[in-house]
């Protein structure tokens, strides 16, 4: 026991060493999640790396979101993610693009049902975070979009964030100048709901 934690204590103040993280989490999405506009300390990955190793938990956060990025595109790209060695699990957070595009609430459906199985063939953990259209898209629309993050997480039970931007939208101080993208305060925000989900499902 003694020796054990002896050579513990050796590794650690080897300069340079870096503990290994225990668990290896895939932030897949948009802007909404790449750190758009903003430091890269302060970008999703790093704080949610951050707190979480705060929080006791070893984990290693990458940041495989494309500012831009539609369900399409990351329908194109998911094998190329996934094909990282030992993700314990990925978040999805598509379609806010699909969305402001005006494109088909039924083609996002499609598309993330396809991202979905690529992942879960591999035996990775998903978290499926959703978004909301506006009214100003009408009613049938918004319906229908909205319908789509709930139904895709019951038929494959998958652990869903409903809102990815609960308690930051429309929000001036807590997204930047254009009034969609998070701010600094934004993505604590944003983190500590994800954080939430991760502790559950990682611990």
């Amino acid at each position: 026991m003694i020796k054990k934690l002896i050579i513990k204590i050796i590794i650690l103040l080897i300069p340079g060493f870096v503990a290994k993280a225990d668990y290896k989490v895939v932030l897949f999405g948009d802007s909404l999640m790449a750190g758009y506009g903003l430091d890269k300390k302060y970008h999703l990955s790093s704080v949610l790396e951050n707190n979480l190793n705060k929080n006791g938990l070893k984990v290693k956060v990458i940041n495989a979101s494309v500012s831009g990025d539609t369900s399409a595109g990351g329908l194109n790209r998911i094998e190329w993610t996934i094909a990282e060695k030992n993700i314990d699990l990925i978040l999805i957070g598509l379609g806010a693009n699909d969305m402001l595009r005006g494109i088909s609430p039924n083609e996002t459906e499609k598309n993330l049902e396809k991202i979905i199985k690529k992942i879960l063939n591999k035996k990775i953990q998903i978290i499926l975070a959703g978004m909301v259209a506006p009214d100003s898209h009408g009613k049938d629309y918004k319906n229908k979009f909205d319908k789509i993050y709930k139904k895709l997480s019951d038929k494959y039970d998958l652990n869903l964030i409903p809102f990815l931007l609960d308690g930051v939208a429309l929000n001036p101080e807590l997204n930047l100048d254009d009034g969609m993208h998070p701010n600094e305060k934004g993505i604590t925000i944003i983190s500590g709901n994800i954080e939430k989900k991760l502790l559950k499902i990682l611990n």
